[in-house]
């Protein structure tokens, strides 16, 4: 038997709304318990509070913009604009920055 119910959209958005922040919860609890190569809490906090995402991954790998220049190939000063949110990197690019730091494109860009 199929029973249905209705509820207004408003407390449907609402409802919507709480269980992807319930999937956010469970994810990022999953990460920070998640043992060998998991960033540590520290950094997904910041990614978290809104930080640009290459910057901390660099930093989390422990390279300064000129190391991660020279493992990517990728120009110095190119990274510091995406890391400043100033411009945006070709998929090329983020390939190569994503590799460099060994990570997905995804986690990057």
């Amino acid at each position: 038997m199929n029973e249905m119910i209705t509820i207004p959209r408003a407390e449907y958005e609402r409802l919507l709304a709480a269980a992807e922040d319930l999937a956010d919860i469970a994810a990022y609890d999953r990460a920070k318990a998640e043992p060998g190569d998991a960033m540590p809490g520290r950094f997904f906090d910041r990614i978290l509070a809104g930080e640009n995402r290459l910057r901390v991954i660099r930093e989390w790998r422990g390279l300064s913009g000129a190391e991660l220049a020279r493992l990517s190939g990728v120009n110095r000063v190119q990274i510091s604009e995406i890391e400043a949110g100033r411009k945006r990197g070709s998929v090329v690019t983020v390939r190569r920055l994503a590799d460099a730091l060994g990570v997905g494109m995804e986690e990057v860009g």
